[in-house]
């Protein structure tokens, strides 16, 4: 019998032994040198702030570690898969040997380095002395005396973190100021297992994702084209999605149901102002709803096409939430008041409605029914919208 040639190569590799840890601390230094990166291919951060919560009062109070951590080690860059930074996701130009490139656990270390550069995301986080759990402020200066923010607390520069205690009338005392130095300590030193692979290939990083991640979503070539515009300027995440979200947060208006619809419903939102670039008149299956998403059609578009795509989009946005608040209309109760609204403010901006279309408008938000809607019937509901 022919034993295979890649059987006796791979049975004498034993990749469990490239197995090693590291502090939380020394990770986070890492990341500021941009010795620790993410492949391009991979999402923005994702996490909300009750899920970092969660993850620091685990690494507080937890007894068990935190998963490993999954990265690659780039040491021949020829074919490695181009690399961004985390939170900011800037292309790293000059790759170091040694690079590692994060497979599996950007939401945990972007957690800990948002910590660690006591970044604005985090400012309604802190530690509270008399429960001895992380928690959130209702507005950042609600502080108490017993709460310190996890960005002094963890912060990279000790002065920071002595220049707020000493401050402090209660933090300053010599008990308090021992517990929180050994609560400092304790999640600096937290250390995280990693798991290393070296130089995979953009393929082989993927699959790897994959299997670490079959319980959720996959990498889709979708996403990874979506992903890779970064090379040409473009982040769909930072750039669109995410102020999309965000205008939404501003006016209180809770509509996401599913954390995975934060992406796919604003994407679907683009099928407006990607007829109105293309030129072409309004078809049923441009309808703004996810199963009428047209991702391959928007990769297509040039950089300076997908940036209008983006202003038409988020612009009519900012007149669908004017409107409703303008008009003290209900709070819109699902998405579908917003992205159908919206995608009626790509064609028809606000600004330009006739006395007659804003009543008709009006009268249109207070009567409709999106429940137990099929497919079929949404597209025909936004079409007449379209007409009036």
């Amino acid at each position: 019998m022919k034993i295979s040639n890649s059987l006796k190569k791979m049975v004498a590799y034993n990749p469990t032994k490239q197995t090693f840890q590291m502090s939380a601390l020394n990770l986070c230094e890492k990341i500021e040198a941009n010795d620790i990166t993410l492949p391009l291919y991979q999402r923005d951060v994702s996490w909300s702030i009750p899920k970092c919560v969660s993850l620091l009062n685990y690494q507080l109070n937890g007894k068990a570690p935190v998963a490993p951590i999954s990265v690659n080690k780039i040491t021949d860059n020829t074919h490695s898969v181009a690399q961004i930074t985390l939170i900011d996701r800037t292309i790293v130009e000059v790759f170091k040997v040694g690079q590692l490139s994060i497979t599996d656990g950007q939401q945990r270390l972007s957690t800990n380095y948002k910590c660690y550069i006591n970044h604005p995301d985090f400012s309604c986080i802190v530690l509270d002395l008399q429960r001895g759990v992380f928690t959130t402020l209702i507005t950042p200066d609600a502080i108490k005396a017993s709460q310190i923010p996890v960005g002094i607390l963890l912060n990279k520069n000790t002065d920071v973190f002595f220049d707020y205690i000493n401050k402090s009338k209660s933090l300053k005392k010599s008990e308090i100021t021992n517990i929180l130095l050994q609560t400092r300590s304790k999640l600096r030193d937290y250390n995280y297992t990693i798991n290393l692979a070296e130089d995979l290939s953009e393929k082989e990083q993927i699959e790897w994702f994959e299997v670490l991640n079959n319980a959720g979503s996959r990498v889709t070539k979708v996403q990874m084209r979506f992903s890779k515009l970064r090379l040409e300027g473009i982040d769909i995440y930072s750039q669109y999605t995410k102020s999309y979200k965000q205008k939404l947060d501003e006016a209180n208006f809770d509509v996401f149901n599913v954390k995975d619809t934060e992406v796919s419903i604003p994407i679907a939102n683009l099928n407006c102002a990607l007829e109105l670039t293309l030129g072409k008149e309004h078809s049923l299956n441009y309808t703004p709803i996810p199963s009428d998403a047209k991702e391959n059609q928007l990769c297509n578009l040039t950089a300076e096409q997908l940036k209008n795509c983006f202003m038409l989009t988020l612009t009519a946005l900012e007149d669908a939430i004017g409107f409703i608040k303008l008009n003290n209309l209900k709070v819109p109760p699902r998405i579908d008041y917003i992205t159908y609204l919206t995608g009626y403010f790509v064609f028809n901006p606000r600004n330009s409605l006739s006395h007659n279309q804003t009543q008709n408008l009006l009268r249109w938000y207070n009567e409709v029914n999106f429940n137990n809607k099929p497919n079929g019937k949404r597209r025909d509901m936004f079409n007449e919208l379209l007409k009036l």
